[in-house]
């Protein structure tokens, strides 16, 4: 188990995530997962509600090449007292995500995203499927797009309380084992944790963020190797220029403050 920012990481692959999940078929306590990425990191950081959430799901994975490299990092700087050391690791450690992305490997091995996870769920489990959130109709085209008869129902929603009894009747009637939920954090996840009693018959509820949106083609995903390269963010800027704060926060503000941490300890 990793910490970043006091945030807890399985150390995993996605082979065993796939594993474990299956292993969770014939048992009926419920469990969910998020997939947090150095966005969420940031939120939990200054609200300690999130992060107690984060750190009470069953499994947590990493979605973002920016968590393997500060697992990375923050395992290699911790060797060391002096700043200066810990600043070169640092811009040592930056540099190999676009140069020599395996070196950022080790500590957790594998970037794990919610669509990837979502795609997975659905190819090898037998049980019922809900979608639940993003834009109105999304949900319903991202179905389509996944083409399967184990998603037995879709839902846009809101993550406002009002709403919370009719969804979560809806889902109840629905049948469904498995809920995905397309909010964004921290929203999905505490509509998650707060009402997952109430869903009688969902076993798995996993926070996906913008997965329906990507499945759905609303969003496209960089190519594979602009994946790997860690580069992914750039990508994303050029298509949502709107989201350059976000990025901003992954990219710049997140790696500062992961420095910021390792001076202190």
């Amino acid at each position: 188990m990793q910490k970043i920012l006091k945030v807890k990481f399985t150390e995993t692959t996605f082979e065993d995530v796939s594993s474990e999940i299956l292993s969770w078929e014939n048992c009926n306590k419920q469990r969910y997962i998020v997939t947090p990425n150095p966005e969420i990191v940031l939120e939990s950081h200054k609200n300690p509600k999130f992060l107690k959430i984060l750190n009470h799901a069953d499994l947590s994975v990493p979605d973002g090449i920016g968590i393997l490299w500060a697992a990375k990092y923050l395992e290699t700087s911790k060797k060391h007292k002096s700043k200066i050391v810990k600043l070169f690791k640092w811009i040592f450690s930056l540099s190999t995500i676009a140069i020599y992305p395996k070196y950022i490997r080790t500590t957790l091995p594998e970037r794990i995203t919610g669509v990837d996870l979502l795609k997975t769920i659905v190819k090898q489990t037998d049980r019922k499927i809900f979608l639940l959130g993003a834009k109105k109709g999304v949900a319903k085209r991202a179905s389509e797009k996944l083409n399967t008869n184990k998603i037995v129902e879709t839902y846009s929603g809101s993550p406002q309380e009002l709403e919370a009894k009719g969804i979560i009747d809806r889902i109840n009637k629905s049948g469904a084992e498995i809920l995905f939920v397309a909010y964004g954090a921290p929203a999905q996840e505490i509509w998650i944790t707060r009402h997952l009693k109430k869903l009688k018959n969902i076993k798995l509820a996993v926070g996906v963020g913008g997965a329906f949106d990507f499945i759905a083609g609303e969003r496209k995903r960089a190519p594979k190797w602009i994946q790997k390269t860690g580069l992914e963010w750039f990508y994303r800027i050029i298509q949502e220029p709107t989201r350059i704060y976000r990025i901003y926060n992954a990219t710049i503000k997140f790696p500062l403050i992961i420095l910021k941490s390792s001076f202190k300890n």
